[in-house]
């Protein structure tokens, strides 16, 4: 039976975090009525992830690598090996429950090619907010995003996004950073190849555990606008 949906996990020292998340994908794709795959990447951890993965998930494709190289490298990663109709990247601590996955397919069924969350629009639904500092560092990193790279998203930065095999395709080949900015070069490819991408309202709870770093990876990511700009300038996105 042919993939429909290929989930991608990307996973860096979550061996406390990825058990709950990878028992409730399993559970609810088992009751879909499609074939679907898991695929988790361990991005290089230094705790037993892979382990977790191996030994309670069996029916988890895994692949592991050393050294950490960056989220977006994992995601990029997953989806070369992803054999999937369709093709989903989720946070590895659940932040975004697997059940908002069914706000994706009628977009999908209406054409998107690309179908991401929000946590930003006046219907998402956000149970645990971010401490004050970084919503208000997500709010101008927006901007910045708007103002440099791509305007017309609420929210870039969310990690649950889907894409078909096709325009999977597309964007993850021509996809340059390996970094949390990642999320913003893939819609800026996405829009420069004229793909049609969706905006839905999610569930999201935030982890406390965040493996972002207000103080190592915001100027990164701000420095990240403008390596999208100069990729572009440079024809990498072609």
């Amino acid at each position: 039976m042919a993939v429909r949906l290929s989930l991608i996990i990307p996973a860096y020292n979550e061996a406390k975090r990825i058990g709950p998340t990878l028992h409730d994908a399993e559970t609810y794709l088992a009751r879909q009525p499609f074939a679907s795959e898991i695929i988790v990447v361990d991005d290089g951890s230094l705790d037993s992830t892979a382990q977790v993965v191996r030994h309670s998930f069996p029916g988890v494709k895994l692949i592991s690598y050393h050294p950490n190289c960056g989220k977006g490298h994992a995601v990029k990663v997953g989806m070369q090996f992803a054999d999937g109709d369709y093709r989903v990247f989720s946070d590895a601590d659940g932040s975004t429950p697997i059940q908002e996955l069914e706000k994706f397919w009628p977009c999908f069924d209406a054409g998107a090619d690309i179908v991401i969350g929000s946590r930003s629009m006046p219907k998402s639904n956000v149970e645990v907010r971010q401490h004050l500092l970084r919503e208000t560092m997500g709010r101008i990193f927006n901007l910045f995003v708007k103002a440099l790279v791509v305007g017309g998203y609420v929210d870039t930065q969310c990690g649950f996004k889907g894409f078909t095999q096709r325009a999977a395709g597309i964007v993850f080949p021509r996809q340059r950073l390996d970094g949390f900015s990642f999320d913003t070069e893939l819609l800026f490819i996405a829009r420069r190849h004229g793909l049609r991408v969706e905006q839905v309202p999610i569930r999201w709870r935030n982890s406390a555990r965040s493996r972002v770093s207000i103080f190592s990876d915001s100027p990164r990511m701000f420095r990240d606008l403008f390596r999208i700009r100069l990729n572009d300038w440079l024809g990498r996105y072609k």
